[in-house]
């Protein structure tokens, strides 16, 4: 009997408060494992009617034959023979570029780190001309604060190009970002469903560590700092904008993330990202499990698919 629902996911725990929910609320599912998979491009077969992404772009950090790319190709063929795909193959797309995101979030109007793209290491100097330091680089494929490094000065740059200790990316993209000091030391994340607000966390940035993931999987990990977060209620505006920004990207689940530069006092929106595991301890955090709510949808999206 084919299921309701299939979930396409990468990491063994991340994922448990999903399953759990969906077997709380009798979905009929199917868990597939991105690892081990493969599938026959000439058979137009879907596992369910309705299949959703949980696919990590820090899966690199994992395995190095990651999948990302070729859940990219996957969705795509599901969709083609007839899935609705929840986070499908234009919002992997989106997902797996930091590039894209920043254009995506100009053309929409909307402030971001001053940024310059290139693809080879030795033109990050070059790049870096006219900017202000401290600066960044980043990989534009990371995750997990995976692949960005702070840089001082020019100089140390260029020492760091010289040994090879520059991040890298799998798609061999490199960013060079301004290093944008967060107004009372925190980024928000906004997370959206069905294009619209659900809700929203305040997440320290500590600095120079680049890990922001608020989820359990992410807190429990063995030596990893401690992160505090807290339940905000963003102005009117940013909700607005993260809305935008979500259904520009064409997520049906996802969060925006911005922070307010301390120079300025603008808001920066600098990531979208398409794999929301959702906030630790949701109850003492938010009062609610927003699992509950994406299971809610699931059931819509489910009922229109048959």
């Amino acid at each position: 009997m084919t299921p309701d629902l299939a979930v396409l996911y990468e990491h063994p725990k991340w994922f448990e408060p999903l399953f759990a929910a969906l077997v709380r609320h009798g979905i009929a599912f199917e868990a597939i494992r991105l690892s081990d998979h493969r599938f026959d491009p000439a058979r137009r077969e879907a596992p369910a009617p309705v299949v959703l992404s949980r696919v990590a772009m820090s899966s690199f950090l994992r395995e190095r034959e990651h999948g990302i790319f070729y859940a990219e190709a996957l969705f795509d063929h599901w969709a083609g023979a007839g899935a609705r795909v929840l986070n499908g193959a234009a919002v992997v797309a989106v997902d797996s570029s930091k590039a894209r995101q920043l254009s995506l979030i100009a053309r929409l109007g909307y402030a971001a780190p001053e940024t310059r793209v290139v693809h080879r290491r030795e033109d990050l100097l070059a790049a870096a001309g006219g900017m202000r330091w401290p600066l960044m680089v980043k990989a534009n494929i990371g995750g997990s604060g995976a692949g960005i490094v702070r840089y001082a000065d020019a100089a140390e740059l260029a020492r760091s190009i010289a040994d090879g200790s520059v991040p890298e990316s799998v798609d061999a993209v490199l960013l060079v970002q301004d290093y944008v000091p967060a107004r009372g030391g925190v980024i928000t994340r906004v997370e959206t469903l069905g294009g619209k607000f659900l809700y929203a966390i305040e997440v320290e940035t500590g600095g120079d560590s680049f890990d922001l993931c608020p989820a359990d999987a992410c807190l429990a990990r063995p030596g990893r700092r401690a992160v505090t977060m807290r339940a905000v209620q963003p102005p009117p505006a940013i909700v607005e904008a993260a809305e935008r920004i979500a259904r520009a990207a064409g997520l049906d689940v996802g969060g925006v993330e911005y922070l307010v530069d301390d120079r300025d006092g603008l808001p920066r929106f600098y990531d979208i990202n398409a794999l929301s595991n959702f906030v630790a301890k949701p109850l003492d955090v938010l009062g609610w499990d927003p699992h509950d709510r994406l299971v809610d949808f699931l059931k819509d999206e489910i009922g229109r698919a048959r």
